[in-house]
């Protein structure tokens, strides 16, 4: 997995610069709790599914141009359970725009299948990943912001399968006729 932490503007322009020309990006926030009102944005994590962003605002980082990559209408965001992230996202002052949901697409294929939607099942059923979601806990108020390499994993797990697991999806929402129920 090729990581890539944004602490400089030289490494937030590379990282645009690598990300920019994407048709699809993977994107995940980690947050100190569940309320935009009440929490804090602690970073943001883009993936093109080889390349791997994170963007550490609990270190004092912006997003700089990656902004631009939120608000482009050409290149999809795909997001798991976005309403949750774009909260956050538009509670900081960022426009997100070309949002994929695979959470709602999962929800639409398993309609009455009675079948967690959750990221960890949903990548289980589809390629057997198995997601370790212990280091969340450690997202709390009292947490000192410093990104250690297991968080770092952790956050960027989220979203490096989330350009798959969109192909994918779209695959079955149009073999069965259900992307115009999904949109």
């Amino acid at each position: 997995m090729d990581v890539f932490i944004t602490r400089t503007e030289a490494e937030l322009a590379e990282a645009f610069e690598r990300l920019r020309s994407a048709a699809a990006l993977g994107c995940d926030t980690e947050t100190s709790g569940l309320s935009p009102t009440s929490g804090r944005l602690y970073s943001v994590q883009f993936s093109d599914g080889e390349f791997n962003v994170l963007v550490p605002l609990s270190e004092g980082v912006g997003l700089g141009p990656l902004a631009d990559i939120l608000a482009d209408e050409g290149i999809i965001k795909i997001f798991h359970n976005a309403r949750f992230d774009l909260d956050f996202l538009s509670a900081a002052g960022h426009r997100v725009c070309n949002v994929f949901d695979t959470m709602v697409a999962e929800k639409v294929l398993t309609r009455g299948a009675n079948q967690s939607a959750s990221l960890a099942d949903t990548l289980y059923r589809y390629f057997a990943v198995d997601l370790d979601k212990t280091q969340r806990a450690k997202f709390t108020r009292k947490w000192d912001g410093i990104w250690t390499d297991e968080l770092v994993d952790y956050a960027l797990s989220d979203v490096v399968h989330l350009p798959r697991l969109m192909a994918e999806q779209n695959e079955w929402l149009e073999r069965l006729g259900l992307l115009p129920r999904y949109e």
